[in-house]
């Protein structure tokens, strides 16, 4: 009893409350304007399955604040096998989750999508290799490249062939970027990749890619693209009527037509920031920015003040996956990117997201909370 007394008292002293208490903001905004966005459904799960998420997500904060980073880093050969286990049980078991692929694992009213798990896994797990690299090898030689290349080709690769889930795909995209420019890696790696893929995208192009997908790539850049908005940009010009019509302080909390209409799909999971523009205003859409901004400098804040190399990648990745995620998400909101499946981090429905969301950043408060000896320099 003295033990979890001395653990709570801790946990009130040394974790990260003000991270959870804006990442609680968020969440909260994301219930206010799901209830709304809801209302025409006529399941009533959305409300329960997200504060389900909430207060499994809250667990999970406090779990990964008061166990240790390198208790579960340390057995990465567990955590692979984990990732690559459950990604692979779509594909005996994964449904259409309404992506238009089989990308999650349905619990009766709950959906599960592992790619949100394995997103955290795969930060830890690369952090770990580019830990081990900068400090005992040459993290921009040859074979580190390689072998860091490999890992995220493996994980790439078994996520689209299990999920064939493109939004999740570029988010892990992004965020082994990030990753990479975080750990030093020398500025010659990035433009013969930028050359590589230049090179490749020509044949990408034209025989790789459907025709619906090069018509979705272009939609946003080409108005040629369904000039009638009928076909591919329906979603986009159903979110731009939605956002203007919102204009400062939004028509009213539960009485936008897009939003309370079947016009605008997605409302409550990837269009959620036009429902809450349309309803509350530009000032709901700055906010929903600013909140998710403040979350992803202090994630960058306690990375780069553990002065730990493995603390500050991790806290990098987690920081490019909601950066990334709030890039496109908004993007494609205001038809500056193109339409693909990502949620928008604490605010989008889904279960899992919020969850994982919480989890993520229960493992930078584990940073705060237990603070490493320094081993990285800035700028090395």
């Amino acid at each position: 009893m003295k033990q979890l007394k001395i653990l709570i008292q801790d946990f009130f002293r040394k974790a990260d409350l003000f991270l959870l208490g804006v990442c609680l903001l968020c969440s909260t905004f994301g219930l206010v304007v799901i209830r709304s966005a809801t209302m025409s459904f006529s399941t009533k799960t959305f409300m329960p399955v997200q504060l389900l998420g909430i207060v499994l997500g809250l667990a999970a904060y406090v779990l990964f604040t008061v166990i240790d980073l390198d208790v579960y880093a340390d057995r990465w050969i567990l955590l692979a096998g984990f990732e690559l286990l459950l990604q692979g049980t779509l594909i005996p078991f994964g449904v259409d989750g309404g992506t238009g692929n089989s990308a999650w694992l349905r619990f009766g009213p709950i959906g599960v999508q592992p790619a949100e798990i394995s997103k955290i896994i795969f930060i830890v797990l690369m952090a770990k290799q580019m830990t081990y690299l900068k400090e005992y090898k040459d993290i921009s030689s040859v074979g580190s490249v390689i072998q860091m290349v490999m890992h995220f080709g493996v994980t790439f690769v078994w996520l689209m062939i299990t999920a064939d889930d493109l939004g999740s795909a570029i988010v892990f995209i992004g965020i082994f970027g990030i990753m990479l420019i975080a750990a030093g890696v020398k500025l010659y790696w990035f433009l013969l990749a930028g050359a590589s893929v230049a090179l490749a995208t020509p044949v990408l192009w034209n025989y790789f890619l459907d025709d619906y997908q090069r018509q979705r790539i272009l939609a946003p850049y080409d108005p040629t693209v369904d000039p009638d908005g009928w076909g591919i940009r329906w979603h986009a010009n159903q979110s731009k009527i939605a956002l203007a019509s919102g204009q400062l302080t939004g028509v009213g909390y539960g009485k936008g037509i897009q939003t309370q209409s079947e016009a605008l799909s997605g409302k409550h999971t990837d269009f959620i920031f036009s429902s809450a523009g349309e309803e509350l205003g530009m000032i709901a859409c700055v906010s929903i920015i600013f909140l998710l901004c403040i979350v992803i400098i202090r994630i960058m804040y306690v990375g780069l003040h553990s002065n730990n190399t493995m603390s500050f990648l991790v806290c990098t990745g987690i920081a490019a996956s909601f950066f990334v995620q709030l890039l496109i998400n908004t993007g494609m909101c205001m038809e500056i990117t193109p339409v693909i499946g990502i949620t928008l981090p604490f605010f989008s429905y889904g279960g899992t997201s919020v969850m994982t969301s919480f989890a993520a950043v229960g493992i930078v408060s584990g940073i705060k909370f237990r603070p490493k000896p320094g081993r990285f320099i800035r700028g090395s």
